[in-house]
Order: structure tokens, then C-alpha cells, then sequence
């Protein structure tokens, strides 16, 4: 059987099962559950992969919900890397083109995890059933991964080891555009400063009091003087966590403030790290207060991989464009007329650059239609992009490649009411689907490709010059 033929029957197997990976989607999109604690949706997407003939491995890394779902046996061992976790007080009404909540401060699926983790799911068991009737050897694994959007449990799953021995890793990510990830990302550490005072009434007796309330402030007022002399690609962020109580005339004896530092390189962020600890500890020496650092998690820039990009992007070309029905552009429509001038104009910039050989007519006319229904030009870059991501800890340990699909309404923002609205849409299934065809079907070239496979892992190779993964996270701090 060609290849061409056997992608073919990939994409009969992923159709003839398509329910199942819908139906986990809407699942996990209901229970839109957070950080670590995802046992309702780690368990929908576990409960189809033992059905389907894969071992479980549940526990992983630490993290209750964390699993690998193995297929098969021997070389190539193949990771592909599922998410299913949501954001915080994002819940949404589905379909419903105005922002209303369900429950107030509840959470919701706003950067589409659930059809991420169907997705992946989907692209698993094509490429499993595929060796299954042709008796192809290679193993296959599933990597249920929580806590991307906070948390960064593939960071925790990379510290133990769990993705040592891979020869590709495999992955998507739902957006408004069908294409290649072709960009690296930002290392991010993201850091709790406590600092501890000694409380006293603020008007009676204010010189026995040490406000850990002003050195937070001090701390805050040092970094932004520090963001003159980082590098420009630098970002650092941060939110009070405790400003110590609600009564001004107590000085306060606790507050607290989370850090994300975030840079192309680890290394530069463990450099920017370090002055950033350095601020905080005179802050504590000018206050009489004391300091404790308190990790939360990190991740790792991204390695890009243009090897095994082309190869994933080839099987897109293959799938051909993303189709959508009229109902899917009149349903998008409903979304991208709550946005304003602004987003609109962002998203036309956007597709100017995305399709350079386009006239101004034709770039005009495609970024006005509610659904981006092109395949995006391949590139890549060794850039990084302005955010951050997990997979980046993944692709330290063997040559990895991301897709995007278009899942959303054109012009539309992750970590929005829209796209928490538009989450259960058809579109957003299809996408899923597109997603699983192409990785099972690149899944496919690795295992029948070898020379493919090997100018992949020297590239790897040449793009860490030298260096191995190193996880910042203390071994002590464990996922909460």
C-alpha cells in the first residue's frame, strides 16, 4: 500500500470514529476544569484510549491527572501531546454571540483545550488502528498533559524523565488560521516573592511596625527600573497576590506578588531571574522585612524543527484548505460583529503578512470573511513569538512539530468569551478532526521514513548546540 493510500485509510479510520472525539470535546468543554485538578476530563479522553486498545498510565509526573497512553511496541517512539485544561473566569453560554456567563467566575475552555486534547486523541487512534490492520512496529504515546495555561505540567512531566527516549513529538493547537507552527516561544519562570513584616497600629506606634506591604512596592518600583537594561525581547509581569489586609491604619506583616519572567532563552531568563531575587532581597533589606521565594512552575523555549515542519505541512497541503459550510460562515458571522474597528484592522494586518503574494484586494477580501478558510504559506523561524508554552519542555527531548487550525471565528482572541462561545460549533469539530488527520498522517512518514526521521534529529541536534534540558523548578516544589 503507497503511502498516499495509506493516508487515505488514516482519514477513513478518523471519520468512521469521528463521534468519539467530538463527543470528548463537548465533554471536556462542560467541564471546563483548571490547573491540575482535571479528572473529569482526563478521564473522558482515558476512557476512549483504553476502548481503543492503548495501556494507561494514570499519575504521571506527579500530577494526578497527568497519563501516557502507549501503542505498539520498539522504534520510532512517537509523543504526541494532548491538553485539556481550562481558564479561569472564563465561563460562556455556548453558541450565544454576547458575553454572558453561565455561573459567574466560573471557569471556561477560552484557548479551545478541549478540542486540543480530542484532537490529539483523534490523531492517536488513527495512527494506532492504522498499524494495527498493517502490522507496523513503532510505538505510539499519548501524553495527557495538565496545567498549560498555568501550571506548566509538561515542565513537571519533562523533570521526571517522562519524555526521555522519544524520536518526534507531535502537536497542535486550535485558532483562526489552518497552519504551520512555524516560531519559537518565550522560557518563562513564574515565581511567588512573600515577604513577611511585623504588624503595628500605623498612627499610634508606626516605628515598631516593618511593612512587607512597602517592600513589595519597593520591589515593584526596582524591577521597572531593571526593565531598561534587560534585553528588549524581555517581559516581565506580575500581580499582587496578598497586599497584606484591607485596614490602613495596621501596617501591614504580610503581601506577596507573583512574577512571570519571561525570555527567547532559558538561559536568559535564569540571568534576568537572578536580578530580579537580587531587587527583591534589598527591598526586604530596606523594609527591616524578610523575603522567601516560592516557585510555581517554568517552562522552556520552544525548539523549532523544520525538518519534520515540512513533513507535517506536506499532509496539510495533502487535506487540501479548511472547508466550511454557509452555516459555519453565517455562525461566525454572529462572532465577528462583536468586535470592534480595532480587532478587525489587527486581523486584516495579520493576513496581509501571512499571504505577502496576495494583491491588497485580494488580502482585503479574504480577512472579511468570518471563517479564514486558507491554508496560511509555510515558514519558519527561530523567533519567538510574545507568549509562552509548555510544549516548549517537550521539544528539548526530541524534533517536535505544530500545526494550527482554523476553529474560530476570523479576528477572534484565545482567552476570550468568544471563543469559549464558539467552542462546541462544528467548525471547532472539524478542526479537531483536520488536526488528527494531518498527525496521524505525519505520524505515519516517521514511522515508514527513516532517512526523513534521521535529517530531523540532526537538526534537533544542531539547534540545541550542545546544550541538554535543565528544568528550573526545584525538585522539592511539586504541581499544585
Amino acid at each position: 500500500m503507497s503511502n498516499n493510500n495509506g493516508k487515505n485509510r488514516i482519514c477513513q479510520i478518523i471519520d468512521e470514529k469521528k463521534s468519539l472525539f467530538t463527543d470528548a470535546s463537548d465533554k471536556i468543554w462542560g467541564f471546563a476544569e483548571t490547573r491540575f485538578q482535571l479528572t473529569e476530563s482526563a478521564d473522558v479522553l482515558c476512557r476512549v484510549l483504553e476502548d481503543e486498545g492503548f495501556e494507561i498510565q494514570r499519575g504521571c509526573g506527579g500530577m494526578e491527572d497527568a497519563f501516557i497512553a502507549s501503542y505498539g511496541s520498539g522504534k520510532p517512539v512517537i509523543g504526541i501531546l494532548a491538553e485539556y485544561d481550562a481558564l479561569g473566569n472564563l465561563n460562556q453560554e455556548a453558541d450565544l454571540p454576547e458575553k454572558k456567563a453561565m455561573e459567574q467566575g466560573k471557569p471556561g475552555h477560552g484557548c479551545g483545550h478541549n478540542a486540543l486534547g480530542a484532537g490529539a486523541l483523534a490523531g492517536a487512534t488513527g495512527i494506532k488502528e492504522y498499524m494495527k490492520e498493517n502490522n507496523i512496529s513503532g510505538t505510539v504515546r499519548l501524553y495527557g498533559c495538565p496545567a498549560e495555561e498555568s501550571g506548566s505540567g509538561k515542565a513537571f512531566m519533562a523533570r521526571a524523565g517522562l519524555f526521555n527516549g522519544l524520536d518526534a513529538i507531535l502537536s497542535w493547537h486550535p485558532m483562526n488560521e489552518t497552519a504551520i507552527w512555524g516560531f519559537s516561544s518565550l522560557a518563562n519562570y513564574q515565581v511567588y516573592f512573600n515577604f513577611k513584616g511585623i504588624s503595628a497600629h500605623a498612627a499610634s506606634s508606626p516605628e515598631l511596625g516593618r511593612s512587607a506591604l512597602d517592600a513589595v512596592e519597593l520591589m515593584s518600583m526596582g524591577v521597572n527600573y531593571l526593565r531598561e537594561h534587560v534585553i528588549q525581547e524581555a517581559r516581565i509581569h506580575y500581580a499582587y497576590i496578598d497586599a497584606g489586609g484591607t485596614s490602613p491604619n495596621v501596617v501591614q506583616p504580610t503581601a506577596s506578588v507573583l512574577y512571570f519572567i519571561r525570555a527567547p532563552r532559558s538561559s536568559q531568563v535564569q540571568e534576568i531571574f537572578e536580578r530580579v531575587v537580587d531587587v527583591a532581597k534589598g527591598a526586604a533589606l530596606m523594609t527591616g522585612t524578610t523575603m522567601e521565594l516560592q516557585w510555581d512552575s517554568a517552562c522552556a523555549e520552544y525548539i523549532v524543527n523544520d525538518t519534520l515542519g515540512k513533513v507535517m505541512y506536506d499532509n496539510m497541503r495533502y487535506l487540501g484548505n479548511p472547508k466550511f459550510t454557509k452555516e459555519d460562515y453565517d455562525y461566525a458571522e454572529q462572532f465577528t460583529n462583536t468586535l470592534t474597528d480595532v480587532e478587525k484592522n489587527i486581523y486584516a494586518r495579520k493576513i496581509r503578512q501571512y499571504f505577502p503574494h496576495k494583491s491588497n484586494d485580494e488580502a482585503e477580501a479574504l480577512s472579511k470573511k468570518s471563517m479564514m478558510d486558507e491554508l496560511v504559506p509555510y515558514f519558519m523561524t527561530n523567533a519567538a513569538m510574545a507568549g509562552s508554552t509548555d510544549v516548549g519542555d517537550a521539544s528539548w527531548h526530541a524534533p517536535t512539530a505544530q500545526m494550527t487550525t482554523a476553529c474560530y471565528p476570523a479576528g477572534t482572541s484565545a482567552h476570550s468569551w468568544q471563543y469559549v462561545a464558539c467552542g462546541k460549533s462544528d467548525a471547532v469539530h472539524n478542526g479537531l478532526l483536520y488536526a488528527g488527520k494531518v498527525i496521524a498522517m505525519t505520524a505515519l512518514d516517521v514511522l515508514t521514513d527513516p532517512e526523513m526521521l534521521k535529517k530531523a534529529q540532526e537538526e534537533y541536534k544542531k539547534q540545541l548546540g550542545g546544550e541538554s534540558y535543565h528544568c528550573p523548578i526545584p525538585a522539592e516544589v511539586q504541581p499544585k
